[in-house]
Parts: C-alpha cells; structure tokens; sequence
C-alpha cells in the first residue's frame, strides 16, 4: 500500500501538469502586453518579466489566496475578496475559467466533502471558484502540506507561463527550460515571503502589471485571452 506522502504527491504531480486541461494555455495574464511594446522580447526580458510576476501577483495573490485557506478562511470570503482583488477584467475571468474547470476535473479524480462544498457554494451564486482556491481545497483535502502544496502551485503556473511565452515571442524549447531553472530561486522566495505576511497584503500587486493586464483587454492583435 502507498504512503500518504507517495499518494498526494502522484496527486501534485497530476494537478500540476501541463496536459491537464484547465486551459492554462490560452493565457498570458498579461506578458503579450509586453511583448506587443517590444519590452518582452527574449529569454533575458521574459526572465525579468516573469520573476516580477512571480514576486508581486502570484505572491500577494493567489500565493496568499491558497496560504489563508489552509488557515481555515471562509472559503467564501476568500472567494469574494479575491474577485474584488483582481483589477484586471480577463485575469478575474481567467481564473474564475480555470478554476472552473479544476473544480470539475477535480470532483471526477480526487472527490472530497470540502471539493463539493466550494462547488455547491459556486453553483449557488455564492462564490465565482476561483483557479488558486480550487487547488487549494483538493490540495487541502489529500493532507499535502502548505508549503508542498503553494511551492507546486506556484511552479505550475510558471511553467505555463513559460511553455506560453515560447510559442508567442517565440523562444526555444531550451530557452524555456532555462527560464524555468532560473525561476527556481522566485519560487522558493515566494514560498518564503508568503507565510510571513498579513491580510493586508492581500491583492498589494504592482500597478505596473495590473495595467498591462487591463491594456491587453483593448490590444489589437493577441494569442491569448488574457
């Protein structure tokens, strides 16, 4: 019989890989912004873009979204505040489409009162499902530990991020894998810097980014949804 550990980690491993169809692939979350100013446009500007996105967004955001879960947060509450924390129209409506898509993938493959739960509450107009708390609750509810389950869910984006942006600036295939090992060291900060903030710092994202993210609403011409 496997352990618990080998369990949820072959759980991980399917959650975050990037065949799993949550549709993570339509969306840049706002880098083709930069790439249509000339200000992403190789491996080295993608690098940068992609560590300050890391470093803000998904550390203030979804990186906290998932911490305050297993802090045992009203689930809805975290819900509503993460929807009024996400400025930008299509990254709202990108993580309201691949939460969805998770919150069903995962009622099929890894079932749990507290999956059925967020999924009637999304049902019953209670709460949009949003990407980072999906995974947080099927993550929760396999008993993966916080830091295992944010370091997974934080390099899971990443790495759609990446395999996005080699189709679209374009990059290599090892170029790719290059941004990801360097991305490693975003990763780990992140991880570090989430457990030491406050409900304060929820959603304090740059303006930078959220502005861009709004302009890609308006572009002429993109790939991607968001």
């Amino acid at each position: 019989m496997l352990s618990i550990r080998t369990n949820y980690q072959l759980a991980l491993q399917q959650l975050t890989d990037s065949a799993l169809p949550t549709g993570a692939f339509a969306h840049s979350l706002g880098f083709e912004t930069y790439i249509h100013r000339g200000l992403v446009r190789d491996e080295i500007t993608f690098s940068t873009w992609l560590h300050a996105f890391i470093g803000q967004q998904l550390t203030y955001s979804d990186g906290l979204a998932v911490r305050f879960l297993y802090e045992a947060v009203d689930v809805g509450l975290l819900d509503s505040v993460l929807s009024g924390q996400l400025l930008a129209r299509e990254v709202r409506e990108a993580s309201v489409k691949m939460g969805g898509r998770l919150l069903e993938i995962g009622a099929e493959v890894f079932p749990s009162e507290e999956l059925d739960a967020y999924r009637a509450l999304v049902r019953g107009g209670g709460a949009l499902g949003h990407q980072p708390l999906a995974f947080g609750v099927i993550a929760r509810s396999l008993k993966v530990p916080f830091e295992e389950a944010l370091s997974a869910y934080l390099f899971a984006t990443v790495t759609s991020l990446t395999q996005n942006a080699v189709r679209a600036i374009p990059l290599g295939q090892n170029a790719g894998q290059r941004v990801l090992r360097a991305a490693h060291d975003a990763v780990a900060a992140a991880v570090d810097v989430v457990p030491r903030l406050g409900w304060d710092d929820f959603g304090a994202v740059s303006p930078g980014l959220e502005i861009s993210q709004m302009r890609h609403e308006r572009q002429r011409a993109r790939m991607f949804m968001s």
